[in-house]
């Protein structure tokens, strides 16, 4: 789908491409291209917002007043669709997109100066700690408790499903402070160095044999009473903040369409079995197709929420229509590229390194190499960042009003 963008949007959208043309280094392209999970690898994550930071575009998302560059909301969405479009990595949203915004919006001074820059700098690399194993959709059961002894909170509980803690010096946490009538009233949001004695990571393999999430155990664990955000009870306040920016903050669309451009390239080269093109099969071209409208569809929707974004309007129960909507394309999206290799589609663990001039050569090529492990990844994109079961629920609420 085409925009019908103004004189100064397609300038600024020029400006956009000549820079990816120019700095975007083919490695980082060839590292995007070859990641079986939601996010590259830590090293090229670094190396691509290095190169972003230099530029001024790293926050491209936050406010001119807090280090962002001060784009529109359509700026944005151009900026986020080139960089797709280009083969450039999905930035972890950890910092950038999840805490930041917290830390700027509920945050002190002293606060704000202090880790805001950390981030845009690479310094702080940072993990999420919300889930547990008996706190997963129903968040407000967590358990983790944060004792407060003088200026310090002291730490102890679990949390599960933590992207990137094992490469993290960072977390952000929901943390049990005390009790109330509701068992929301009792969560505060803490921030928490995980370079301490009372830290432990524990690895979780996903079904692609990847090593992307972990168990988090804090054993009398040790957090600044500076670096609780807002007041204690506050916590459920700021998650429902950041959730919704987590699911409205960027645009799914772009990268799903990037990948379905993709897969459409490549089905022009491989065999249907019967002496042509699967390209040229009516029943693969059906199957494109209701993905590709149904993509098209996803963009409408993100680009309304902009719009109302950049009239002051909070997005509301449509971020959760939209997370409902990129989990399922994604999946789909997959599954296509799965079913146009065949066998050579069904490698399920990824041979590394997967990029560069050590990397093993494929069997048939690297798209290939990683559909079976991006297929089975792609299984979690129905849990995090909330259930589809429980995006239909705020959606029949909120929407329907059942």
């Amino acid at each position: 789908m085409d925009l019908a963008l103004s004189s100064s949007e397609l300038t600024f959208r020029d400006k956009i491409r000549t820079f990816l043309a120019e700095h975007l280094p083919q490695h980082v392209r060839d590292a995007t291209a070859a990641s079986p999970t939601v996010f590259v690898e830590p090293e090229i994550d670094r190396q691509w917002g290095a190169l972003l930071h230099r530029k001024g575009w790293l926050a491209y998302q936050w406010p001119e007043d807090v280090g962002g560059p001060g784009w529109s909301a359509i700026q944005r969405y151009i900026f986020e669709k080139e960089c797709a479009l280009a083969g450039a990595p999905n930035l972890t949203a950890l910092s950038l997109k999840l805490v930041a915004p917290v830390i700027y919006t509920f945050g002190t001074s002293a606060q704000k100066s202090f880790y805001l820059p950390r981030i845009l700098s690479g310094e702080d690399y940072w993990c999420q700690g919300f889930s547990e194993p008996g706190a997963g959709s129903d968040l407000a059961s967590l358990q983790c408790k944060a004792v407060r002894q003088g200026n310090k909170y002291i730490v102890n509980g679990t949390k599960m499903w933590t992207t990137h803690a094992h490469h993290a010096n960072k977390i952000f946490c929901l943390l049990r402070t005390g009790t109330g009538d509701k068992r929301q009233s009792g969560i505060s949001f803490i921030l928490m160095d995980m370079n301490q004695p009372g830290i432990g990571v524990r690895p979780i393999y996903t079904l692609a044999g990847d090593r992307e999430v972990n168990q988090v155990f804090f054993d009398n664990a040790v957090a600044q009473a500076d670096d609780l955000i807002g007041e204690e009870g506050d916590g459920w306040k700021i998650a429902k903040f950041l959730l919704e920016n987590e699911r409205g903050g960027s645009c799914h669309a772009p990268k799903l369409l990037a990948d379905l451009n993709a897969i459409e390239v490549a089905s022009t080269m491989e065999p249907d079995g019967y002496g042509g093109k699967l390209s040229e099969d009516l029943q693969w071209k059906r199957r494109v197709a209701r993905v590709r409208l149904s993509v098209e569809a996803l963009e409408i929707i993100e680009l309304r929420i902009l719009a109302n974004i950049s009239k002051g309007r909070a997005p509301g129960a449509q971020t959760s229509l939209v997370k409902l909507l990129a989990s399922n394309l994604r999946q789909d999206i997959d599954l296509l590229a799965v079913d146009l290799y065949g066998d050579f589609g069904l490698q399920l663990e990824p041979i590394r390194p997967l990029y560069g001039d050590n990397a093993p050569p494929p069997l048939h090529s690297r798209a290939a190499q990683i559909a079976g492990p991006r297929y089975l990844n792609s299984r979690a994109w129905s849990i995090f960042g909330g259930t589809n079961e429980v995006q239909a629920n705020i959606i029949a609420k909120s929407v329907l009003r059942l």
